[in-house]
């Protein structure tokens, strides 16, 4: 497919299906089948590390799973249907992979008070950039390792994206993607920084009431 997707509805039906794919609250319902709410339990996140912290390794697998394939799913589908070759195409896909993270954020089963969009920002960039998203990856676990500070990790990979875009040669379509991401989720990680500068974060794998 050469031609511009503007002209194909089937694309405006794929963004609000992306948010509600995006919605759907892996961590709660996996939480809820061990009989845990974890927004009354741990930090009150609904991501994989607080059902780490509550619930154990297993279910924290399943929660990290579950929101990543939630990111990769609906450009996946974009790419069945419409095809990556279109004019326009990493400008859709990326608009697209930002909606499913928003759902994420902002799920609108959940009041719209949801996670914090690290495991779906991932399952989208794999993706969308597969070589971007191994480095962010191993800037991910590099610096878990060292701090054991999940929230730190995904920050400071986060905001490797747009600085690994410029360097890799990215498009605009790209770049603004990984800012816009980095925006989103270093927003939602506000309280975490607070706790960083505090000294009060709590630090991967460690059990919280």
């Amino acid at each position: 497919m050469t031609d511009s997707l503007i002209l194909y509805p089937a694309l405006y039906l794929l963004i609000p299906v992306a948010y509600l794919i995006g919605s759907i609250p892996f961590g709660l319902l996996i939480g809820k089948r061990m009989g845990i709410d974890l927004r009354a339990s741990g930090s009150k996140n609904i991501g994989a590390t607080n059902v780490l912290r509550t619930a154990g390794r297993i279910p924290a697998l399943l929660t990290l799973l579950g929101d990543s394939l939630k990111g990769a799913i609906p450009l996946l589908i974009f790419r069945a249907v419409l095809g990556k070759t279109a004019s326009g195409a990493e400008l859709w896909e990326g608009v697209i992979g930002l909606t499913v993270v928003i759902g994420h954020v902002f799920p609108v089963f959940l009041s719209f008070k949801g996670g914090k969009g690290v495991a779906t920002g991932f399952g989208v960039l794999a993706v969308y950039s597969p070589v971007p998203a191994a480095v962010v990856l191993l800037i991910w676990i590099s610096i878990a390792a060292l701090t054991r500070y999940s929230s730190l990790a995904a920050i400071s990979a986060v905001l490797s994206l747009p600085f690994i875009y410029l360097l890799s040669g990215g498009s605009f379509a790209k770049i603004s993607f990984g800012i816009l991401l980095a925006i989103l989720i270093v927003l939602k990680h506000k309280e975490n920084i607070k706790k960083l500068i505090n000294g009060t974060e709590s630090r991967i794998g460690a059990k919280v009431p």
